[in-house]
Parts: structure tokens; sequence; C-alpha cells
């Protein structure tokens, strides 16, 4: 069954293969709805070093409304919240049919770089983030260390 979304998927993966460094995703077994991805900690960042587990789950819908991004690896950042969930604006009301996986990921890696302390999803980590930036890059290294040894 070839709908506009699978038709979409495909192409977003080929992109993907071709595309920038320190970000990876695709489909999981026989499922283009279902995609397991990666982010790379970015370099000379507190995150450097991670490697970040997500799923990406689209609907009939996509490229037209977002997918559903989740870290599956355990995060402390201002703008995730605890059951992984993303507080991004192009993921909500700023989505754009325009966004491929591999902008959505991107975009990802740089948040967790440039978070938005104002609209926290995890206030810990905004407030520590905003108050006291060595114990927040603390925390931030433990998670970094966390995701070499998470299943």
């Amino acid at each position: 069954m070839s709908t506009p979304a699978r038709k979409r998927l495909m192409r977003d993966f080929k992109s993907l293969q071709q595309d920038p460094p320190g970000i990876s995703g695709a489909p999981q077994d026989n499922n283009i709805m279902l995609w397991n991805a990666v982010i790379f900690g970015p370099d000379d960042t507190p995150w450097d070093g991670g490697t970040f587990k997500l799923t990406l789950q689209f609907t009939a819908d996509y490229p037209n409304k977002p997918p559903t991004v989740r870290f599956v690896s355990r995060m402390f950042h201002p703008n995730i919240y605890a059951d992984g969930s993303i507080c991004l604006d192009i993921l909500q009301n700023q989505w754009s049919p325009i966004y491929d996986v591999a902008a959505i990921l991107t975009s990802i890696q740089s948040l967790l770089c440039d978070p938005n302390p104002n609209s926290p999803a995890n206030s810990e980590a905004a407030r520590m983030f905003s108050e006291n930036k060595r114990e927040h890059n603390r925390r931030v290294r433990e998670v970094v260390e966390q995701s070499w040894t998470a299943d």
C-alpha cells in the first residue's frame, strides 16, 4: 500500500542516508511509519560523546502533520519531559511539511545545546540551566555516560 506519507518517508530515509553527521534514523522492521533514530551529542558541549535514542511515530497525515518524537534514552534537559517527549516548536505549532526527518533530528540535536528555559518541560533542569550551569552540565555528563550503557 503506497500512500503519500509512505512515499515521503522513503524519500526522507534516502536523504537521511546521505545527509548530516551526528544523526541517524531508519524505519523499524517492516514498518515505515515507526522509526528508530540516534542523535549524537554535539562536539565541545556537555552533550559531547552521548548517543541518544529516539522513536518517531508517523501518521498517514505526514508530512502535513508532525510525527510524535520521543527520547528513549533518559534525558536531563529543560525542554524534554520525563516520558521523553520533546517541547519543540517545529513539533507543535510551527510544523511545516517542508521539514523532513533529517531536519527534525537536526533541530532536536541543536535544542540539546540551546534549550529554551522559558518553556520548561523539566523545571528542575530549566532552573539549573539558568541558575547553576556547572551542576546542570554535571547532570548532563551523567546522562551522556548512561547513554553508552543503556540498551
